[in-house]
């Protein structure tokens, strides 16, 4: 490559990647309705071969898209919604049980010294705004219309996201189609195997991984429920969301649910031995048949990567980072991985030495 070549590559980066700086409290709705075309892709080629026109597959990819969120909105959340204001009701009750009984019983354990857990300021505070849970929804809506032109961007930015999808997801394999013949003739090859490594870890984590988040996650909250626990809805969607790292759901879900088993079943074995099977039989699922059928043999992400990605892409640029994160991370991951190909073939690495030195 020479040094006009070299230097326009890294003005293009230093440039996207200003445009992005720039321009990111704006991205969002792009990012997610991106995200949703990429998503939704592969199911409308499907339907494409199946014989419907491009257009009629990418309306019944949306009317899926369209049940599966109602379904959200009319069942889950409202369960959610009740299990939320439970868990606030019971906060100071939590809060009693592990200053008088979990806690003191650690602290004899440890030999911790007198006094060492406080939580009577705690207790206080969230009893003292106990009465006016009523007016939860008042206080967000008051709060959301403070500013009304911060209302009129978020509904615009709701309305926008199905739109920019809609013609994503028609025109996606147009799209695809121009950006690939205005590649360089003489890398076209090289980089669209780039492209299709980084199609196959996206493919791999987002599709895969977030199927296995769901089913991790409505097999944990269908086992804790049947359990009898009463938070169980609430632990075990917040354990098939931090499935997103391998084994972090496991590790968040079974402690939270534990624990909250302790606080509601006291000292009786069964409903334990209950909480900590559901949470077996989900690990086993996940490594036997879930990662396998869903995610395959597929190149996917470090879980390092995930954590350090997610993390460094909400710092730089809030939430428009952390959906750049993944994709951005998934590409240095293949570049990186041929580079790491290039120095084993390289004389740097197995060159003969040179008779000079």
């Amino acid at each position: 490559m020479t040094d006009t070549r070299r230097w326009f590559w890294i003005g293009g980066m230093l440039l996207l990647c200003l445009f992005i700086y720039i321009l990111h409290p704006i991205l969002s709705p792009f990012l997610v309705a991106l995200l949703l075309a990429y998503m939704g892709d592969p199911l409308a080629d499907r339907l494409e071969k199946l014989g419907l026109s491009r257009t009629l597959s990418v309306v019944a990819v949306f009317a899926l898209f369209t049940l599966i969120l109602m379904a959200l909105l009319l069942v889950l959340v409202p369960m959610l919604a009740k299990q939320l204001y439970r868990l606030y009701e019971l906060a100071p009750q939590i809060l009693d049980w592990l200053q008088h009984t979990a806690l003191p019983w650690t602290q004899a354990k440890l030999g911790l010294a007198d006094g060492f857990w406080k939580f009577d300021k705690i207790k206080a505070a969230i009893s003292e705004h106990m009465g006016q849970t009523g007016d939860i929804v008042s206080v967000i809506l008051s709060q959301a219309t403070a500013s009304s032109l911060a209302l009129i961007g978020w509904l615009t930015n709701l309305v926008l996201i199905p739109v920019v999808c809609f013609y994503l997801l028609r025109d996606w394999d147009v799209m695809m189609a121009k950006i690939q013949s205005l590649l360089p003739r003489h890398r076209e090859e090289r980089i669209v195997k780039l492209a299709g490594e980084c199609h196959e870890v996206l493919g791999a984590f987002i599709r895969g991984q977030l199927l296995v988040m769901l089913a991790l996650g409505v097999i944990y909250a269908a086992g804790l429920m049947l359990v009898g626990l009463e938070l169980g809805l609430l632990i075990g969607l917040i354990a098939g969301l931090a499935a997103i790292v391998p084994y972090m759901g496991f590790v968040i879900g079974i402690g939270a649910a534990i624990t909250a088993g302790l606080f509601q079943f006291g000292g009786d074995l069964y409903p334990m031995l209950g909480i900590v099977a559901v949470f077996m039989v989900g690990q086993a699922l996940e490594g036997m048949v879930l990662t396998p059928l869903l995610v395959g043999d597929r190149i996917g992400l470090h879980p390092v990567a995930v954590i350090f990605a997610i993390l460094a892409g909400g710092e730089l640029f809030g939430f428009t980072g952390i959906l750049l994160a993944l994709p951005v991370a998934a590409v240095i991951m293949v570049l990186v991985r041929h580079m790491h190909d290039l120095y084993k073939e390289s004389d740097i690495y197995g060159g003969a030495e040179d008779p000079d030195l």
